[in-house]
């Protein structure tokens, strides 16, 4: 008999009741509860973590920086609550942490009251890094623990990015104030390059003015020397003057009595010497600036007094003829002759005062002529002088009734006198300071003179020195940023997250089951045969019975196993496309691919099965263990111990597994026709050594009638 009637009689078994039909559509729905609910189980866990309780501690009090108030807490509440990631509960601490130990939340996000103000530090002097405390709870669920550590990461970015974003921003502002300031700066260096150019020009007038001044000085001290001279010999004269006054006051108030009668017979004449003193004080008052030339002309009429003094002296007291003698026959009724006894001596005495007012003069005269000095003083004595000498000439005539005011005049002459004296006096002390003075003012002026020099070299060198800073600061302008709003924000976005991840997947899964697909289908299809081969026999009986040749046994055991592992393909395919949503990208070669898979596990199953008899059940069970922990289907096999990765090339669902990934995701065909090979070769081998054993099963042995274990 053929191996595809041996097949039709084996599944012709299960026609023949209810239980063994029920028994065969199990079979065929098998692979659904491993691949079709177990992946729609986790399809697309993240996709619903906003299902996921999480607390929520806000305790940030906010802060202030830069005139900014930042309340850090309240952005990332409200960032997370827009974001959806995991349903969050606002609670407090104490309930937080009471929630995530008793299980009431999965776990908690807490924001500390200075948050926002270790934020804002960064742009003070001591910055400090804010952080987000997270409390979990492996005891409520691992995975959980592990996504949160994730999700959190990208909160902690998106904080510290804000942060920078505010830190740089003032950074930028700070460029752009530099900027500014700089500008401003040389601005002002160009202004104070002209100022230094018009300092220096003004340094070198004041350098020849101050050559100018130190010859000025030279000069004026000389001249105040001269001064001092001409200011000496006045004070002598005016020494001598006052002495003169003196004198005559002492005279004039001890013979107040006895003049009284000259004065009446001579007043006129007194009046016309003392309008002669009123008449030269007034021209010497008039024109002292012209004292230099008049001068001359007031000695000479003060001799002329003097001579008048004379003359009259000696017209009443030295020329007169002698009185007769009336003894020898004179006569008794002429007029009186001989000098007058009486007035002569103070006319003497006046004539003796005129020639020292003369020899006076003369001094004033020689003073005048060798010195210019300052004669305000003088002046002012000398008005003094003139009142009081016209006030003598007006009451002259009436000298013998105003005899009283004519020796207070004189007293006042006499005073006045004094007063020109200590004028004098002071002027020659005066001068002869102003000397010293102008001796030093002289020393003084040259060492400016020296320093001007100095300083005029000084702003030369400070000229050069203004014009490098001014082109340098110029320079400078351009090379500091100046950024608008619009720069600073773009740079300030690089600077404060400068490293993005560009991911691009070349061939993504859109959710977590897809990518699990590749995993779990193939485990599905080998349970499928598994679970198949312990209700048909993987070598029949009748044809080992009846001596059918090996290879016809072995195929005739694995066809009906094959074609049910067909159908579970189709039913398993159907399901998960339409029902849960697994999308292909190469849909037919998928179904194709997994037929041979199917095709490939069952030869596999059925020869342990055929060879090891009870025992082989066990090592199909074995073998599953061994292929789903190397096939790298959850994570890369290089994370396992290096067992699994020895393992890893030589057991088929390793090369299952990589080509239903590019199957369903989508790329290259390498794998997938690298893995067609493979399958196809444990294929042969498989139905090869379950011929062998369907051969040594025609022998029958002490152990086969006896088995020691017996499932």
């Amino acid at each position: 008999m053929r191996s595809p009637k041996l097949a039709a009689l084996e599944l012709r078994r299960f026609g023949r009741g209810k239980l063994p039909r029920a028994a065969l559509v199990a079979i065929l729905l098998l692979p659904l509860l491993y691949g079709a609910l177990y992946l729609w189980s986790f399809w697309d866990p993240y996709g619903r973590l906003d299902r996921i309780p999480v607390a929520l501690v806000n305790d940030d009090k906010g802060a202030t920086a830069a005139g900014r108030t930042i309340a850090a807490g309240d952005e990332i509440t409200r960032g997370l609550r827009e974001s959806k990631v995991f349903a969050w509960h606002e609670v407090s601490a104490a309930e937080a942490r009471e929630g995530v130990e008793d299980g009431s939340y999965y776990l908690s996000l807490t924001m500390p009251a200075d948050l926002s103000e270790r934020i804002a530090s960064s742009s003070g002097d001591a910055p400090e890094t804010g952080a987000l405390q997270v409390r979990t709870n492996d005891a409520n669920n691992y995975i959980v623990g592990q996504i949160s550590r994730t999700v959190f990461s990208e909160v902690r970015t998106a904080a510290s990015t804000n942060a920078s974003r505010s830190f740089l921003d003032r950074i930028f502002i700070s460029f752009s104030d530099i900027h500014d300031a700089t500008a401003k700066a040389a601005e002002g260096a160009d202004e104070l390059k002209g100022g230094i150019g018009r300092a220096q020009k003004g340094s070198k007038d004041l350098v020849d003015g101050l050559k100018t001044a130190k010859e000025g000085s030279g000069e004026l001290a000389g001249g105040l020397k001269r001064l001092g001279t001409g200011a000496s010999d006045l004070d002598t004269g005016a020494h001598q003057v006052a002495a003169g006054t003196q004198s005559l006051a002492d005279k004039i108030n001890s013979m107040a009595g006895n003049v009284r009668p000259y004065l009446k017979d001579n007043g006129k004449t007194i009046g016309d010497a003392a309008r002669l003193v009123a008449d030269s004080s007034r021209s010497i008052r008039d024109d002292l600036g012209l004292l230099v030339k008049a001068a001359p002309g007031a000695a000479s009429k003060a001799r002329l007094a003097s001579d008048e003094l004379n003359s009259l002296y000696a017209e009443r007291c030295e020329n007169v003829p002698a009185a007769p003698d009336p003894a020898a026959g004179g006569d008794a009724g002429t007029a009186s002759a001989g000098p007058d006894t009486g007035a002569c001596p103070s006319l003497k005495r006046a004539r003796t005062a005129a020639a020292d007012v003369a020899a006076v003069a003369d001094d004033v005269n020689t003073l005048v002529t060798n010195s210019h000095g300052d004669l305000r003083a003088l002046d002012g004595r000398l008005a003094t002088l003139q009142k009081q000498a016209k006030a003598l000439a007006e009451h002259a005539p009436k000298l013998d009734e105003d005899l009283e005011t004519a020796v207070t005049k004189i007293n006042a002459l006499n005073t006045g006198a004094q007063k020109v004296a200590e004028g004098a006096g002071r002027l020659h002390t005066g001068l002869t300071d102003a000397k010293k003075g102008s001796a030093t003012l002289n020393t003084g002026v040259g060492k400016l003179s020296t320093g001007a020099d100095t300083l005029d070299g000084g702003l030369f060198k400070l000229a050069d020195g203004s014009a490098e800073l001014a082109g340098g600061l110029s320079d400078g302008v351009g090379k500091i940023p100046d950024y608008d709003k619009t720069d600073r924000d773009r740079r300030t976005e690089v600077m404060a997250d400068p490293v993005q991840l560009a991911s691009r997947s070349l061939h993504a899964a859109p959710n977590y089951g897809t990518g699990f697909a590749p995993y779990f289908i193939p485990l599905s299809l080998w349970v499928g045969a598994m679970v198949a081969y312990m209700l048909i026999q993987p070598l029949n009986r009748r044809a080992l019975a009846a001596g059918a040749p090996a290879w016809r046994i072995a195929l005739a055991g694995w066809l009906p196993v094959a074609a049910i592992g067909v159908l579970q393909v189709g039913a398993l395919i159907s399901v998960l496309h339409w029902a849960i949503g697994l999308e292909m990208a190469r849909a037919a070669g998928t179904v194709g691919f997994l037929a041979l898979v199917t095709c490939c596990f069952t030869a596999i199953v059925q020869w342990l099965n055929a060879r090891f008899g009870p025992a082989g059940r066990i090592l199909v069970l074995a073998l599953l263990m061994l292929q789903l922990t190397s096939a790298g289907g959850t994570y890369p096999v290089q994370t396992s111990p290096g067992f699994f990765g020895a393992i890893h090339p030589f057991l088929p669902m390793s090369y299952v597994v990589d080509a239903l990934r590019r199957l369903i995701s989508g790329g290259g065909l390498g794998p997938v026709w690298q893995a067609c090979a493979v399958l196809a070769a444990f294929t042969a081998g498989a139905l090869a050594l379950t011929a062998l054993s369907a051969r040594r099963r025609q022998v029958w042995t002490l152990d086969r009638l006896h088995p020691e274990l017996s499932l």
